[in-house]
């Protein structure tokens, strides 16, 4: 099964760049830009990778992002993760970036979009890896500042194909953000948000029918909830679960408790990403390995799993069908049909 996996074609959906930020990463960007961390080493700070639930992480991922200051630090840090991408044969990614976190210390949002995306484009050319950025909201802060984040952006507005929300969702219902997702979505921004982790499934129906979002980051609240269940799988309305992710935050308390095989009986469009890697503990191949032996999935499973991040994305119908073709491909190696 190792090998099925590694070898599989993968899309990921749901990854947020500054949670790529390795501890190595951490102090070499801090040596260059002259930053005294309140860690000895690498280890000391990856031994801090200890959360008991969404916000004792984002403590931490929000102190380890003051080492991102430069264009080329954005750069850097985006082409760790696409190497790794190379590595797993992940070919397409639509990432998340948290630029309002940056902007309150001053970063420029021409230093964050220009370096993120020379790494994106390098990777097109050297890798054919594809890919979409995601500018996300921070849902603990107000509309009002993500309004004047969405107008920061219009100047590289070529540069997105989404916005998303993100962060703690508890007190931060989807309905806070009605109005800049409506302006987002007039502005031709496809639209995405966190529901469902931290949060009720009341969080889920809100984000579909306030907000209009296409896809639902997280999402696995939806179990308790027969009609919401009913309804994404009619719509085919995508789920972007992470595994290492749900574990690692206490959203499960094990990995069999992740209703994958629920999802997937139940007919609804469920994907495998890795959201914060670096601090969760493994990017695409772990949380598929972790899930498959959890929950003792097959490989058609696996390949199901696949295909629907395939039919998630935002590649055009063209696209689409090469990397379905190519996981169907992988499939019979393996001497599974679908």
């Amino acid at each position: 099964m190792p090998d099925f996996i590694a070898d599989l074609p993968k899309v990921e959906l749901h990854l947020h760049i500054e949670g790529t930020l390795e501890p190595e990463l951490v102090f070499s960007l801090a040596k260059r830009n002259g930053i005294t961390l309140n860690y000895l080493d690498e280890s000391a700070l990856r031994a801090a990778y200890e959360f008991d639930d969404l916000q004792s992480f984002l403590n931490i991922y929000y102190l380890g992002m003051q080492v991102l200051l430069t264009e080329q630090d954005f750069y850097d840090l985006t082409w760790s993760y696409l190497s790794r991408c190379h590595a797993e044969n992940v070919r397409h990614v639509e990432i998340f970036f948290d630029p309002q976190a940056h902007l309150e210390r001053k970063v420029a949002m021409k230093c964050m979009v220009l370096g993120i995306h020379r790494a994106l484009e390098q990777a097109q050319k050297q890798w054919g890896i594809s890919s979409c950025l995601i500018l996300s909201f921070l849902r603990h802060l107000s509309e009002a500042s993500a309004f004047d984040t969405l107008r920061l952006a219009e100047p590289f507005r070529h540069y997105f194909s989404g916005v998303g929300l993100d962060s703690a969702e508890k007190d931060n219902p989807p309905s806070k953000f009605s109005r800049v997702f409506k302006a987002a979505k007039e502005q031709g921004y496809r639209l995405v948000a966190h529901a469902g982790e931290e949060g009720p499934a009341e969080y889920i129906w809100q984000a579909l029918d306030v907000l209009n979002v296409e896809r639902i980051d997280h999402g696995v609240a939806a179990i308790n909830d027969a009609p919401l269940m009913a309804r994404l799988a009619k719509e085919r309305i995508p789920l972007t679960v992470c595994p290492l992710s749900n574990l690692k935050l206490k959203v499960i308390q094990q990995m069999s408790e992740l209703p994958i095989a629920q999802f997937l009986d139940a007919g609804v469009c469920v994907t495998i990403n890795s959201d914060d890697p670096a601090y969760f503990g493994g990017y695409m191949n772990a949380n598929y390995q972790a899930l498959q032996e959890a929950i003792n999935l097959s490989k058609a499973d696996i390949l199901r799993l696949a295909l629907n991040g395939v039919e998630a994305c935002w590649l055009d119908e063209a696209e689409k069908m090469v990397l379905t073709t190519e996981i169907l491909v992988h499939g019979r190696r393996f001497g599974v049909e679908l």
